[in-house]
C-alpha cells in the first residue's frame, strides 16, 4: 500500500505559544479531494500554514509529500513548497505584470531556464483552467473568478503532488465560486490531490467529498449530513 501524501499523528498546532489544534490524527491519500471546514478562528489557516512550513510542527508526527514536518529545516521549505501548489483567497498576483509574466516569474524562481519549455508549460496550465486567451492581460483587467483561475494555474506550474486551496472561493460570488470549483474538480479528476479549506457549505452539498472539520481545538472527519 502506498504512503499517504499527507499524514499527521498525535500532532498539535501552535501559533507561537497558543495551542490552536491538539491531537490531530489524519491522512490524505493520492488523488483524494478533501474539504477542511470550520468557523473563522477554529484553526483552518494555522493548519494550512503548518502544512506549507509557515508554522513549525513541534508536537507529534507529520509528513507531507515526502517531507517530515516535525524535523523540517528552514532551508528545506522552498523545496517543500515546490511540491505543493498553494492557492490563496486573495489571489496574490503581481498587478504590474501580465498573466504570462506572473507565471514566468514563478518558473524562473524555481530554476526553469529554457524559454521554450517555460512558454509551453505556461500555455499548458492556462489551457487547463480555461485562461489561455488572457495570457497578455494584467490581473486588474480580469474578474475575481478569472484571477483565481490564474492563481490555480500558477499552483499547477511545477506539477505539485498536493494542492492546498485556502478559502479559494472566499472572495467570489456564488456563481463564480461554482465556476472555480468546476476547475478544481476537473484538476482532481486528472489525478491532482486537493485539500480545500472553505466555509462555503453550498459547495460541499453540490460537490460532496471527504470532509474534515475544525472545532473545539480538534480536527475530525464528518459525515456530510451532520455538517
Amino acid at each position: 500500500m502506498s504512503q499517504p501524501i499527507l499524514f499527521l499523528k498525535d500532532a498539535s498546532i501552535f501559533q507561537r505559544e497558543k495551542l490552536i489544534l491538539s491531537d490531530v490524527n489524519l491522512s490524505v491519500d493520492k488523488g483524494e479531494f478533501v474539504y477542511l471546514i470550520g468557523k473563522t478562528g477554529t484553526g483552518k489557516s494555522s493548519f494550512m500554514k503548518t502544512l506549507y512550513g509557515d508554522l513549525p510542527l513541534t508536537t507529534g508526527e507529520g509528513a507531507i509529500v515526502g517531507y517530515n514536518l516535525s524535523s523540517l529545516k528552514e532551508k528545506e521549505i522552498p523545496f517543500l513548497r515546490r511540491k505543493l501548489g498553494v492557492v490563496f483567497q486573495d489571489f496574490k498576483l503581481l498587478n504590474d505584470r501580465t498573466v504570462f509574466s506572473n507565471l514566468d516569474f514563478v518558473l524562473r524562481a524555481t530554476e526553469w531556464k529554457d524559454k521554450n519549455k517555460i512558454k509551453k508549460r505556461i500555455n499548458e496550465v492556462l489551457e487547463k483552467v480555461g485562461m489561455n486567451s488572457n495570457a497578455l492581460k494584467y490581473p486588474f483587467q480580469l474578474s475575481g473568478g478569472e484571477q483565481q483561475r490564474v492563481a490555480i494555474a500558477r499552483a499547477l506550474l511545477n506539477s505539485p503532488e498536493l494542492i492546498l486551496a485556502d478559502e479559494t472561493t472566499g472572495n467570489l460570488d456564488p456563481q463564480t465560486s461554482v465556476e472555480v470549483m468546476e476547475v478544481l474538480q476537473e484538476i482532481n479528476k486528472q489525478g491532482n490531490t486537493i485539500l480545500m479549506a472553505t466555509h462555503d457549505y453550498a459547495l460541499l452539498l453540490k460537490y460532496p467529498s471527504k470532509t474534515l472539520k475544525c472545532d473545539n481545538n480538534q480536527i475530525f472527519e464528518v459525515v456530510q449530513k451532520t455538517i
